[in-house]
């Protein structure tokens, strides 16, 4: 099965977060409202610094795709 590299969830025992899930290496999930990480993958690397950028770069990434998302998801609203 083909996965997007981005899904949003959400979740009834977290009424007022919203979650965005990173379905590529590094995998993580991300809470939009808290703006926090659960990776879900050991970031690998010979250095600290390099993997600390790539995984600023993933991460600023989901938070991009769920504001484009949402927006769609207004656009949406406003056409009805």
């Amino acid at each position: 099965m083909k996965l997007p590299k981005f899904l949003l969830a959400d979740n009834s025992d977290f009424p007022e977060d919203l979650f965005v899930v990173h379905t590529e290496y590094p995998r993580y999930i991300l809470n939009v409202e808290e703006e926090e990480v659960e990776w879900l993958d050991d970031l690998q690397g010979d250095d600290e610094e390099t993997m600390a950028d790539e995984a600023t770069k993933v991460v600023e990434a989901g938070f991009k795709w769920c504001d484009e998302e949402l927006a769609k998801y207004d656009e949406e609203e406003d056409a009805e």
